[in-house]
């Protein structure tokens, strides 16, 4: 038998490997034991509010609506609304009735009849009838409420006999608006009391499938892919430009660097203040230059057209973002041994030769790196437009984001916003997945 020190060297790794991948697997468990807390902490921050969002987004959520301001899978019925009008109520009709006379009193008897009838449905249900009678008795001391103890769960069929009871007393005293003393009062009063019942709001993916049925969605993801990819496009090449010159040793270099840093240092809606006087139609000096130049054919076009109010962020974006592309490629940049340019240059290559075989394949995590954050950036641009152009005119500069920000905030409709908010999460994880997948597996293959 040969000994150990003996044995043929392909024979001495094959009785290693059992070894070798042991210790690779537990190193492996340990990497990801070390990135467990991240993983967690990424969760916990970035996909727990998307899924918080998709769940809003199931739901018909309007704040300007007291029965929708909350989501609800099930029949409530908010018993201080409910004992802020119903003894008003059956009060001013018992009052109605003594004054009526004939088929008025009639109907006014049954209105009242019905609505007692509900009333005691509620009362029938012992947990409810404990909550009915606390919140009655705080209303007659004037003492705050809690919401819990005001909201409470009802039964879907004694909710529909409420709902279905206080409709029809509406609009049967709306008809006999004419007989009654105080028909204003009674009508208000039978109103209100129907806003206490609280439906169920939950309507699933309808949200989604308005949206994208939603003429508007397409235009405002149409304007801001325009506004990423044009924005994005040029700040890459300007910034290369940069880089590459910033990255040469000359006179006074660390002040040129530090200088041109000072457009990204400047707060977007400073930055974008700024631009709007600029582009202003009367006493704007770049909106004059515009048109001295020929870009424009008056000063007013550059924020009152389509194609201005595009060009005019997308302009304002460039100038903004470009020094935070070139910083980001500098650091690539100077990463890229001098050695290479000094035997590209003995061997003959030229400077363009140089730059196509060298800079830009040595360069091309640094790209990735930079064209992956800017373009998420910018296609979730929201502050630069909103108060620059607001979205004009005519919604021609109305990025997704302002469109989610307007439905859920001007609108107060926080479902369909929520859904638009998600509509946006999906396009930057599909552009992240992109970027990934064709430009950067070489970060993710083992070298």
């Amino acid at each position: 038998m040969l000994k150990p020190d003996l044995m043929p060297n392909k024979q001495k790794q094959v009785i290693a490997t059992p070894k070798a991948k042991s210790k690779k697997r537990s190193e492996r468990s340990i990497g990801y034991l070390l990135i467990a807390p991240s993983m967690i902490l990424i969760l916990v921050i970035a996909i727990w509010p998307v899924f918080q969002s998709f769940y809003y987004s199931m739901f018909d959520l309007r704040l300007n609506n007291p029965s929708k301001s909350e989501a609800y899978v099930s029949y409530k019925v908010n018993l201080q609304t409910y004992l802020d009008n119903y003894p008003f109520l059956i009060s001013t009709l018992e009052d109605e009735v003594d004054a009526a006379s004939g088929k008025t009193r009639t109907e006014l008897e049954e209105i009242k009849a019905n609505l007692e009838k509900v009333d005691a449905e509620l009362k029938a249900d012992n947990e409810l009838k404990s909550k009915y009678d606390q919140v009655d008795e705080k209303l007659t001391v004037m003492e705050p409420i809690s919401e819990e103890l005001a909201v409470s769960e009802l039964d879907k069929e004694v909710a529909l006999d409420l709902e279905k009871a206080v409709t029809n007393s509406r609009d049967r005293i709306k008809e006999l608006k004419g007989d009654l003393q105080n028909p204003e009062d009674v009508i208000g009063l039978s109103a209100s009391l129907k806003d206490s019942v609280i439906t169920p709001n939950f309507i699933g993916l309808e949200h989604y499938k308005e949206n994208l049925a939603d003429s508007r969605m397409w235009k405002a993801i149409q304007n801001t892919t325009v506004f990423t990819v044009i924005s994005v496009f040029a700040e890459l090449v300007i910034g290369l430009a940069i880089a590459l010159l910033i990255n040469k040793a000359f006179f006074g270099r660390g002040l040129v660097r530090a200088t041109i840093l000072i457009p990204w240092a400047i707060p977007t809606a400073v930055s974008a203040f700024m631009w709007k006087y600029l582009y202003d139609g009367q006493n704007g000096i770049v909106a004059k230059a515009f048109a001295e130049v020929g870009l424009f054919d008056r000063m007013t076009d550059l924020l009152t057209s389509s194609t201005g109010a595009m060009f005019a962020v997308i302009f304002a974006d460039v100038w903004k973002t470009t020094p935070y592309m070139a910083l980001l490629l500098l650091a690539g940049l100077q990463t890229i041994p001098s050695s290479l340019y000094e035997a590209a240059a003995i061997d003959g290559a030229g400077k363009w030769k140089q730059f196509l075989k060298i800079t830009l394949p040595l360069l091309k995590s640094s790209i990735l790196v930079a064209l992956l954050f800017r373009t998420l950036d910018a296609f979730r641009v929201f502050d630069l437009i909103y108060v620059l152009t607001g979205g004009g005119p005519a919604n021609s500069t109305e990025t997704i984001s302002i469109l989610a920000y307007k439905v859920m905030f001007a609108q107060t409709n926080f479902g369909e916003g929520s859904a638009l908010s998600v509509i946006v999460f999906a396009c930057v994880a599909i552009i992240s997945m992109i970027y990934i997948k064709f430009l950067g597996r070489d970060l993710l293959n083992d070298k």
